[in-house]
């Protein structure tokens, strides 16, 4: 190859022109990246080329042999297709394509567990492997989305100018996107934003029916206090959108929201997040709620029914109606900290079992902008962990702690006045009693483990011995001495 054949080269190919594919390419395109690309239904190149791509440094393949060869080296591949077997699939047929040193890149919303058994499968292959979480759906990946990667970090060097280029960038400049870790990492971390994310969103649906249907706001009511809590501390783009959606009007002039069946649908990021608490023994129960919430309100039919069986108080709001407005404001907030709390937490446990080093405050300047669950907020979590890398809990962090006990009045107040009036509430409620459960000294689990040594011998540590030391009592005087095997999560 000459020296000048160079200039004609892409400095990255991308495989899967959807939307979010699309929108990314534009984006490196406008930040001076030449991006080659290519889908397995080739028209979609041919129209993406002569339409959105029309005139820009875009290079059209027809197949991946083509696409490689169009690309400067190290080859950087970026995989844009849907989670699971396309992504084996692609790497598969991308292989014998690739030299030593090549990376593909993983941009979907893959399960970590896959993202790590595939670096190692690359690895062997003497390629680099990088999965990305990229969040901020179609708007982000045009404008600037926060980028997640891990991976091989061998490939960071090469892809780095790229990723922090196109992504979203915070008042000081910094980019929302930094090296997370080895293998799955960065997959990890975009999953628990995702799983924080189904959180955020359940607990501003709670919040908006209870102004609804306890305290009878009107839509444009509604909309005026989101467009006030985004000026204040609770700014983020989940208020944000919900104060644009709680005013549009449907074209009879209705709100277009009451138009909408109240069924939720899921990807399955929130689900492997509950999961992964449950694995790595994380007490993620807000999440865990939120995605139940979901499923809950996918039995439409079987809810329908059961409201005309089942009964409960009528919502009869009784009190000042503009200070409840603000207890729910701090209701909301002191929740939305246990979600990010109980995130982090997950984050740490994963961290210690996998070998990674997360950088959690630069995990939270990854989420200031660009992606769903980015807000203010955020530098709070920077500069807790900043002042305090060690830092075990967000709750026992100055700035939260302060902020939890401002609140705390008026978070028992919404929820006990949401509860006696028969409000759904399965988040703000559950973050409330982890807030109780773990600032509690002495939980009665003392109790349960008495239980579970009577009917199973499963034994019991005591408060006057050493941790670490297992005792079993035979309680009827009709059981034996041997006691079952111990495992704690």
């Amino acid at each position: 190859m000459q020296k000048n054949d160079l200039a004609t080269l892409a400095d990255i190919g991308l495989v899967g022109l959807a939307v979010m594919g699309e929108n990314l390419v534009l984006n490196m395109e406008n930040h001076g990246y030449t991006v080659a690309v290519y889908n397995r239904t080739i028209d979609k190149v041919d129209n993406f080329i002569n339409g959105r791509g029309k005139g820009k440094k875009i290079v059209g393949t027809h197949s991946l042999k083509e696409l490689i060869s169009k690309l400067k080296r190290p080859r950087k591949v970026m995989l844009m297709v849907k989670a699971g077997k396309p992504v084996d699939d692609f790497i598969e047929l991308l292989i014998p394509h690739l030299e030593k040193g090549d990376i593909i890149i993983d941009g979907g919303n893959s399960h970590f567990p896959d993202t790590t058994r595939r670096t190692k499968y690359v690895e062997e292959k003497g390629l680099l492997y990088i999965g990305t979480g990229v969040s901020g759906g179609e708007e982000g990946a045009l404008k600037g989305p926060s980028i997640m990667p891990g991976g091989s970090k061998e490939a960071w060097p090469h892809v780095k100018p790229i990723f922090q280029s196109i992504a979203a960038k915070v008042d000081d400049g910094s980019p929302c996107c930094d090296w997370v870790g080895e293998a799955g990492a960065g997959h990890f971390v975009k999953m628990v934003h995702n799983g924080i994310e189904y959180g955020d969103m359940q607990l501003i649906c709670e919040v908006y029916q209870i102004m609804k249907d306890l305290l009878g706001m009107s839509y444009d009511e509604m909309q005026k206090v989101f467009n006030e809590w985004n000026e204040g501390e609770l700014n983020s783009y989940l208020i944000e959108i919900t104060r644009d959606i709680l005013g549009y009007k449907d074209d009879d002039g209705n709100p277009l929201v009451e138009k909408i069946l109240d069924t939720a649908g899921q990807k399955g990021t929130g689900k492997w997040t509950v999961l992964a608490s449950l694995d790595y023994g994380a007490p993620l129960t807000l999440i865990g709620e939120a995605v139940y919430g979901r499923t809950l309100s996918a039995l439409k039919d079987e809810r329908v029914s059961a409201s005309k069986v089942l009964s409960g108080p009528k919502p009869n709001f009784i009190g000042d109606k503009k200070l409840f407005i603000d207890d729910l404001r701090k209701a909301l907030y002191a929740s939305k900290i246990i979600s990010y709390a109980q995130g982090y937490v997950l984050m740490k446990y994963a961290a210690e079992e996998n070998g990674w080093k997360l950088n959690n405050g630069g995990i939270a300047l990854m989420w200031r902008g660009g992606c769903i669950i980015r807000s203010v907020f955020l530098g709070k979590i920077k500069e807790a962990f900043d002042k305090n890398p060690d830092l075990t809990n967000l709750l026992l962090d100055p700035f939260f702690k302060e902020k939890i006990e401002s609140s705390q009045d008026s978070w028992r107040r919404v929820v006990s006045t949401a509860v006696l009036n028969g409000m759904w509430i399965p988040v703000l409620s559950t973050a409330l009693n982890y807030y109780d459960g773990f600032r509690n000294g002495k939980l009665p689990a003392n109790l349960l483990q008495a239980q579970r040594d009577y009917f199973g011998a499963h034994t019991y540590e005591r408060v006057d011995k050493p941790r670490g030391k297992f005792f079993h009592t035979n309680w009827t005087g009709r059981g034996g001495e041997t006691a079952s095997s111990t495992y704690n999560v």
